[in-house]
């Protein structure tokens, strides 16, 4: 039996593994067909992409790069599509069962929307879908009656760690950390930061944008906000804990005293192929752990003062209202800030703040009130910041 899966942000780091685990599932006699494929604008890697997994459409984000690869590139069995439109376009179309979300931010939530609309099965790579529109997704999901499959390896670790369990008998979920770059930095070491050095993760290798939020910490604050609706949990039950080798990604803890943890090497291809296979587990040709180059795992509590990040984001999950869509979007400019060097490292969480002591807190989740609430939010940054 052939899977069909469509993979929105192919060229990514997520998309690019994703594809990788897909190759080796087919050499495993794992049957899967890709049916679409999209990028913003690395239009050579989506040509190469194209002629090894010869899929039946492709969308590219970016105007220019549109023009460029239609000028440059031929396939004439592949539907060239442009623009944000077009994704959601294709996420509801028919010829598909699984949704690989990999898209950076905000938007990745209509594609998703229109996907789950359709009644396909989602495996979200993009946190921000959960933390604007947490509420909304649930709904839907128990509407259409889809899976949901998260691909961040914390909270893959922590739906295995669930397997057979009873909600009610867990007493806390505890997301990892590794701690970024700058875990053993001064908060005034903290302020001349460059952005080569916060592209420096020590243990994964992913696109800027989530590499910064890793560095501030925004990452797990997200990851926080998103366990509360992955998993139906209470705030005050998600606990946040800094392990440095990245070795365990996450625990859960029960109501007698019990712990379960999910272990493996910091690779991504392992939570996207449980996500890919999902419920079922399938040989892998990927590394293992070998205990011996493991031999120390080590914890820490998190400095809230330093990673203001992750505190604002706990601030936030707790009044269940548009601010996230705020705190989200808001982030999403300060890093592009930073990236380009228009404000430094401690910037970005003065920039949330601010907009979230602009922002008047609203309850609605229905859609366009959070497109409207996002795009409200971008178009003031970019006005104060010249954007």
């Amino acid at each position: 039996m052939v899977k069909k899966v469509s993979i929105l942000g192919s060229t990514g780091s997520i998309g690019c593994n994703a594809l990788d685990v897909i190759d080796s599932l087919n050499h495993n006699e794992y049957n899967i067909k890709v049916i679409c494929l999209s990028t913003n604008s690395r239009i050579s890697l989506l040509a190469e992409q194209i002629k090894k997994h010869s899929p039946e459409t492709v969308v590219i984000g970016d105007k220019k790069a549109y023009e460029e690869f239609k000028s440059n590139f031929s396939f004439p069995e592949t539907e060239i599509l442009f623009g944000n439109d077009a994704l959601s376009e294709i996420s509801g179309r028919d010829n598909y069962e699984l949704l690989i979300s990999a898209l950076v931010g905000f938007s990745g939530l209509r594609p998703t929307v229109n996907a789950i609309k359709s009644g396909k099965d989602v495996a979200l790579a993009n946190k921000e879908t959960l933390v604007v529109a947490g509420k909304l997704i649930n709904q839907l999901i128990e509407k259409y009656k889809v899976k949901l499959i998260p691909i961040d390896s914390e909270h893959s670790a922590i739906l295995q760690c669930l397997a057979g369990e009873n909600i009610s008998s867990v007493s806390k979920i505890i997301l990892t950390a590794s701690g970024g770059p700058f875990r053993n930095k001064t908060l005034k070491q903290m302020k001349d930061i460059t952005v080569e050095e916060a592209l420096s993760h020590p243990n994964w290798k992913m696109g800027k944008k989530i590499t910064i939020d890793s560095a501030t910490m925004m990452n797990k604050g997200l990851e926080v906000i998103e366990a509360k609706w992955l998993f139906k949990t209470e705030t005050e039950k998600i606990d946040v804990l800094i392990h440095p080798q990245s070795v365990i990604h996450s625990m859960v803890e029960f109501i007698d005293g019990s712990i379960k943890a999910q272990l493996g090497i910091p690779d991504m291809k392992i939570p996207i192929q449980y996500a890919i296979t999902y419920p079922d587990r399938i040989n892998s040709v990927h590394s293992k752990m070998d205990f011996n180059l493991f031999n120390s795992l080590t914890f820490e509590n998190v400095d809230t003062d330093k990673f203001r990040c992750l505190r604002i984001a706990y601030d936030v999950i707790k009044e269940d209202s548009s601010s996230a869509v705020v705190m989200n979007a808001a982030n999403e400019i300060a890093v592009d800030l930073f990236l380009n060097g228009r404000i430094d490292f401690l910037s970005i969480p003065d920039i949330i703040e601010r907009e979230l002591d602009r922002h008047k807190p609203s309850p609605d989740t229905d859609l366009e009130n959070i497109i409207n609430v996002d795009k409200d939010t971008r178009i003031y940054l970019r006005e104060k910041y010249s954007i």
